[in-house]
């Protein structure tokens, strides 16, 4: 079929034009659908809230390329689907946990996802959201980054007896011959049109490279691999992939001659339009080295008023009847409902254990917990022999517990007010502390309304 990418043609009058495709449709206009039909008996209203209705609900889903098809493929079970997740760190973030539960809906639902790891697309590096070009990173460094990957992906999806799979598209891409590529899928896009993608688009004005270019089809490519060796037929991925993935859905049907879907999930942002996951000092990672279960919960427990519902709706488990109570909450029920997603969402990560854990040194700010939850930060004696007189002043102190990056940073905080040792506020940046004089239950160090940490010698 010719025509350019995203295109179809379409006979007229013996002559042969070309029109858009028709592959845009939210899963809203669902919803509308059957927005008037109240009167349905009891079966036909449980029918509809299937596991895709369920989706639309909970504000999941931003765009699909054949909503009846990819609805009846996800609703009886018969989707095989990706995600792909380009090893660009050692863990996975709060920006990659949307898809996840996503793939732990949809296997419920006795869907078969595939885990895609991109150790072939990381050695490039996709353009969409950045201003500047991607660090480079080792084959090393993408190889221990995927095996991170893989045992925090276990804690979302079933891998065993073959009920998921986990496909690292290095197996193909680094393989590939550089000519026969080009010859191969080379002639199915199109330059102007991938140059209309709003992932290109963003950098023209700062610059492109061409290393960066090639991501779209390498994307593509991996649809097209997955298509034929897994009969992999949907791809899921955020919305801002929908070009990358329209490019995958193409290729399967100009080389193969067969049709495969893809659908988005809506991006995680605050009220401001700013995405979730992101705090001063940095990602909000999903490992509990990089980010305590303790954060965790409290990156959660602070989100915004406006916020807190709709994350509840997006990313916990919790039904939707229970849910939509909730929505009517309001004032300090509010408070209650960021509890929810906190402990609920600890839980996913980290486990049960750990949530209560999190709830309770949460709680034990305020005095209703306990204090033995506070999370502890430990130091030695040579910690404290790297300070005047074997002393380490509370800017050390803050910087070591991890409250400010820096001691200016530290400074400032003492100097506004902003920090406590044992709940008597500091008002001297030359505090310090001997490691004798550190409590055996530690001294607790608190920075602004609710971020603190306890102080231990080993």
């Amino acid at each position: 079929m010719k025509g350019s990418l995203c295109e179809q043609t379409v006979k007229k009058g013996g002559t042969t034009r070309f029109r858009p495709r028709p592959f845009v449709r939210t899963g809203a206009l669902y919803l509308e659908k059957f927005s008037g039909e109240s009167n349905k008996s009891a079966e036909k209203e449980e029918k509809i809230m299937q596991v895709y209705e369920e989706l639309v609900a909970r504000g999941l889903i931003a765009q699909v390329t054949d909503e009846e098809r990819i609805r009846d493929l996800v609703n009886n079970g018969k989707a095989v689907f990706y995600i792909g997740f380009d090893p660009t760190a050692d863990s996975l973030h709060v920006g990659h946990f949307m898809a996840l539960c996503l793939m732990k809906r949809l296997q419920m639902a006795g869907n078969k996802p595939i885990a895609l790891i991109g150790g072939g697309t990381a050695m490039i590096g996709d353009p969409s959201g950045k201003t500047d070009m991607r660090k480079m990173m080792t084959k090393e460094t993408i190889e221990h980054n995927v095996e991170c990957f893989k045992k925090q992906m276990a804690r979302f999806i079933d891998f065993s007896d073959g009920k998921a799979l986990l496909v690292n598209n290095a197996d193909w891409l680094l393989n590939l011959n550089y000519v026969d590529v080009l010859r191969e899928v080379g002639p199915h896009f199109s330059v102007n049109r991938m140059l209309t993608a709003e992932c290109y688009k963003q950098r023209m004005e700062r610059g492109l490279s061409f290393l960066e270019f090639n991501y779209m089809i390498m994307q593509s490519y991996d649809f097209y691999m997955l298509f034929q060796k897994y009969g992999c037929n949907l791809q899921f991925g955020g919305d801002d992939q929908w070009s990358n993935m329209l490019g995958g859905t193409e290729l399967i049907r100009r080389k193969l001659g067969e049709d495969a879907g893809a659908m988005t999930i809506t991006l995680l942002l605050n009220s401001e339009g700013k995405k979730m996951g992101k705090t001063v000092s940095g990602a909000v990672w999903l490992d509990p080295e990089k980010t305590s279960p303790y954060d965790f919960y409290q990156y959660w427990r602070n989100v915004a008023d406006a916020d807190v519902l709709k994350c509840i709706r997006m990313l916990t488990f919790l039904p939707l009847e229970q849910i939509d109570e909730m929505d009517k909450w309001e004032g300090s029920q509010l408070n209650k409902a960021k509890e929810i997603l906190a402990f609920e969402l600890t839980k996913l990560v980290h486990g049960e254990e750990e949530a209560k854990k999190a709830e309770s040194a949460a709680k034990a700010l305020f005095g209703a917990g306990n204090a033995a939850e506070i999370p502890a930060v430990e130091l030695s004696a040579a910690d404290f022999a790297e300070g005047e007189g074997e002393k380490l002043d509370i800017l050390s102190l803050l910087v070591k517990a991890g409250l400010a990056k820096s001691r200016s940073e530290a400074r400032r905080a003492v100097e506004q007010g902003g920090v406590s040792v044992n709940d008597e506020k500091v008002t001297d940046i030359r505090m310090s502390f001997a490691a004798n004089e550190i409590p055996a239950e530690g001294l607790v160090i608190k920075k602004g309304k609710k971020n603190f940490k306890k102080i231990v010698v080993a």
